[in-house]
């Protein structure tokens, strides 16, 4: 019975064991997307106009405050002067042209407002081909898996070796720059 239980024991080791050796037989690579996009002119692009679409949209939002400003300047000037009616209806002016002010800045600058649409437009398709062009690299590497070194993973040490990021802006037609990489 005893030699049964450590027999048991010892397939669960070896069990173990397999599996363990098993993931780390993995091999993973990373990328830094935000290094490959700033390799693609149509993405270059593509931000300039997201932030002129931006500016000017800010200034609109900008304008339509300071409207406001000058018409609560001139109710608090006026108000001694104003009846209780004129009062309300300027005050009403006010409140509305705010309202309004803010839904205006809500659908430019809002979740999947204006600008989050246009980005999806622009930015989107790109981001589409350096997926493809990951997948490929690593279908061709044979990589299990591929991480994003811009995104949330935080890495305490990356070995360059397993940096694919010239590989993929490559793969997409372009030439690496290393004078745009962060490190």
């Amino acid at each position: 019975m005893k030699i049964n239980r450590y027999i048991g024991y010892a397939g669960v080791v070896a069990l173990l064991v397999m599996t363990t050796t098993t993931a780390f037989a993995q091999r993973f690579a990373y990328v830094d997307t935000e290094y490959i996009l700033k390799h693609i002119p149509e993405y270059l692009s593509a931000q300039k106009q997201l932030d002129a679409l931006s500016v000017q949209w800010q200034e609109e939002v900008d304008n339509r405050f300071a409207e406001i400003e000058k018409l609560y300047q001139s109710y608090q000037e006026d108000q001694v002067l104003l009846s209780e009616a004129m009062r309300r209806k300027r005050e009403d002016e006010i409140v509305n042209r705010e309202q309004e002010a803010r839904e205006f800045q809500r659908q430019k600058f809002g979740f999947e407002g204006d600008l989050f649409q246009e980005r999806v437009k622009l930015v989107k398709p790109i981001q589409d081909k350096v997926a493809a062009a990951i997948q490929r690299i690593a279908k061709d590497q044979g990589l299990d898996i591929v991480l994003d070194k811009g995104s949330e993973v935080t890495f305490l040490y990356a070995n360059p070796n397993l940096d694919k990021s010239d590989a993929v802006i490559t793969q997409l037609g372009y030439k690496p720059d290393p004078s745009l990489a962060e490190n």
